[in-house]
């Protein structure tokens, strides 16, 4: 079987010898025909990912057919298009027993923890596939990044009319912002790229736009009459955005980290308890997000045709990588096809 796999820092080796996957009880083949490439494809190539190991094959982003799978299984049948949720969960743990799976305490994410799909053929419990008839292909593994933003979003218990702040125009801040906006947010995007910016209001439909780089705080006091945003979303996985954002909110309001880093973040604890902000950090997704996606891919309500800006074959894509780490290339979302 072929695959990729990312052998140490910065190694990808392209091989044909993989070992066919082993369907236990409970689990389907799905053959993958799309990965996404993410931030932590990227940290991982680069050696910045928290909780990683070598050699690892990479790729949680997935879409693909099912090629075998014991009938009864969640309704799920040989030849389904299905798009994978990477998050495996213990079902026993107390986040698990609370529902929220996203936070198991003993995680393993595909591509992360436990190699992931960038190969041929990957064996896939059946309670992380989800049908995915009507989408295509593109759009069944865009699922997983769109899902973080809905899920950052359900998480902050955002209502409608609210105004809110999303600091990072990378592809989980355009989620971000897309699912905030379908929330009925007045959605402020922050980012130190105007390019970027621009595509945040043609893409995902922001209201309002500010350069980082030039006078944020101000800009923000005018643009909510001087109240802030009552709900800001930092999705820059930047330590120091991350600590700037607590002057961002408003008082009462609300604070919540979609990025993650490995360097402890620190704020000024007058200024935090003078606002009695609310701090949280939101990881991954559980199910009801990617329902939520799936929704709203369905309903015409996200572009993944301009979300997607390049792609390789497989056999293509050790060469491409490089490409897509320099930011003159202007990678939003890459996807490799197979």
């Amino acid at each position: 079987m072929k695959g990729i796999v990312c052998e140490a820092v910065e190694s990808f080796q392209y091989r044909d010898d993989l070992p066919e996957p082993e369907m236990l009880p409970g689990e389907a083949i799905v053959q993958i025909r799309r990965v996404g490439i993410c931030g932590t494809d990227l940290h991982a190539f680069k050696g910045n990912q928290p909780f990683f190991s070598y050699p690892r094959i990479l790729g949680h982003e997935l879409s693909g057919t099912i090629v075998q799978v014991n009938e009864g299984q969640h309704g799920l049948q040989v030849g389904d298009q299905v798009a994978v949720i990477p998050y495996l969960h213990c079902g026993i743990c107390v986040a698990c027993r609370n529902g929220k799976t996203n936070c198991c305490t003993s995680m393993k994410v595909l591509g992360v923890h436990t190699d992931g799909g960038m190969r041929e053929r990957i064996a896939v419990p059946t309670s992380h596939l989800i049908r995915t008839d009507g989408l295509t292909l593109d759009e069944s593994a865009m699922l997983e990044p769109l899902a973080i933003g809905a899920h950052a979003v359900r998480r902050s218990k955002l209502t409608a009319g609210e105004t809110v702040l999303v600091i990072g125009a990378g592809p989980i801040g355009l989620g971000v912002m897309a699912f905030a906006k379908y929330a009925g947010a007045k959605v402020i995007a922050m980012d130190v790229n105007d390019e970027r910016l621009a595509f945040c209001r043609s893409w995902a439909g922001v209201d309002d736009i500010v350069n980082a780089s030039n006078g944020a705080a101000e800009q923000l006091q005018r643009l909510t009459d001087g109240d802030y945003p009552t709900i800001v979303f930092d999705a820059t996985g930047n330590s120091k955005s991350m600590e700037t954002a607590f002057s961002y909110a408003a008082h009462g309001g609300t604070l919540v980290y979609v990025g993650l880093v490995k360097n402890d973040i620190s704020f000024n604890d007058s200024e935090f308890h003078k606002r009695e902000m609310t701090l949280m950090g939101s990881r991954n997704a559980t199910k009801e997000d990617f329902d939520r996606v799936l929704e709203a891919l369905k309903a015409g309500g996200i572009d993944i045709g301009r979300y997607v800006t390049h792609r390789a074959s497989f056999e293509e894509m050790v060469g491409q990588f490089d490409v897509w780490l320099n930011p003159a290339s202007k990678v939003i979302k890459a996807i490799v096809e197979l």
